[in-house]
């Protein structure tokens, strides 16, 4: 087996690890799956940020003799079984779900059906649940690369995207007039951007970003308005005001702070882009700002709706914001792990342009 890994305290530092665990008898029960490819964003290094925090360093441990202090940052991909203790699930079955950025891994699927399965493995059992379930495809179903790539890219994005604007909904926007999403050319910004134009009752929005990204995000025509974060004193500071962060960029949240004052209703946390800004203190009260986790939303809704209701929702949802994304997103496929650590200090020091997803084919 080969797995990439990044130093949990300093995840700028990475490396590629062999082992000889795909050498390794299955126990009953087990089934070993070959990765084929799977998608890289700036939500893996959110992952990895907030590894301690909420768990993500515990889905796949480190492989290797010298793992302690050493990470793996899940990433949303594409596997097949190569190798199976269960009648239930035979070799050739292909998977989509959440993985490690390796050629194999070793699964534990419990609650198997004809759609799906959960990886039942005990040091994923207190993780959350929406993380341990893996979609079963048919093998003889005609494989689209393009919707594969795109799903794998850009629903774990969309989905939070529609949490979001759902949790926003749900919350009556907190009394603001205004939305203000931060680092607005942001893979999951653009999903809420979508769900907030098409909206009737949703406040305006207005979309943070770069100079450098300034033209792409105008180009989308989602947000009412667009600003730099040279230029926050152009937000309206006058109207009720609800911030939905994906930067983590704790300068640019006190500037927003002190420039909106008692406007500034209510602040949510997602991601963290500009992971390398973050500090401590940002500056909000924290009693008007929380962490966005999109997992527990999903719960939520599922125990008020049902999981089918929920799933199609939100899927009519993905699939409709893909589609219009293909107007703007340029996929660029890399071979191997051997391309891993180029790519990932791309993502890692935000030198992926806006419009680009990076698909890794092992």
């Amino acid at each position: 087996m080969t797995q990439f890994q990044i130093r949990k305290d300093n995840f700028s530092t990475q490396r590629l690890v062999e082992s000889s665990t795909n050498k390794a008898a299955l126990n009953t029960g087990e089934v070993r799956v070959n990765i084929t490819r799977f998608a890289l964003t700036a939500n893996n290094i959110t992952y990895a940020a907030m590894g301690d925090f909420l768990g993500y360093w515990q889905f796949f441990p480190a492989i290797g003799d010298d793992s302690e202090g050493w990470g793996v940052i899940p990433v949303w991909g594409f596997a097949e079984v190569c190798e199976s203790t269960l009648d239930e699930l035979p070799v050739g079955d292909r998977l989509y779900g959440y993985f490690p950025p390796a050629n194999q891994v070793i699964m534990k699927p419990v609650n198997i059906s004809s759609q799906r399965f959960i990886d039942g493995a005990e040091h994923r059992a207190k993780l959350p649940p929406g993380y341990n379930n893996y979609r079963r495809i048919n093998p003889e179903a005609a494989q689209d690369l393009q919707a594969d790539n795109e799903q794998m890219l850009l629903s774990p994005l969309f989905i939070t995207s529609y949490c979001l604007w759902d949790s926003l909904q749900d919350k009556d926007w907190y009394g603001a007039q205004q939305v203000i999403v931060v680092s607005a050319s942001s893979k999951t910004s653009i999903g809420l951007a979508y769900a907030l134009d098409g909206d009737n009752a949703a406040p305006k929005s207005v979309g943070v970003t770069s100079t450098k990204n300034l033209a792409q995000v105008n180009s989308l025509g989602l947000y009412d308005s667009v600003v730099t974060y040279d230029s926050l004193d152009q937000v309206d500071a006058n109207l009720p005001t609800v911030i939905v962060d994906m930067s983590g960029n704790s300068e640019v949240l006190r500037t927003l702070s002190s420039h909106l004052g008692n406007n500034m209703k209510f602040c949510i946390n997602v991601g963290l882009t500009h992971w390398e800004e973050r500090t401590e203190n940002n500056g909000l009260d924290e009693g008007r700002s929380e962490f966005f986790f999109a997992p527990g939303h999903i719960q939520k809704r599922i125990k008020e709706w049902g999981i089918k209701e929920f799933e199609q929702k939100t899927s009519s949802f993905i699939t409709e914001t893909a589609l219009k994304s293909r107007t703007w997103l340029k996929l660029k496929t890399v071979s191997g792990l051997s391309s891993m650590p180029e790519v990932y200090d791309d993502v890692c020091d935000g030198r992926v342009a806006a419009d680009e997803g990076i698909i890794v084919e092992l």
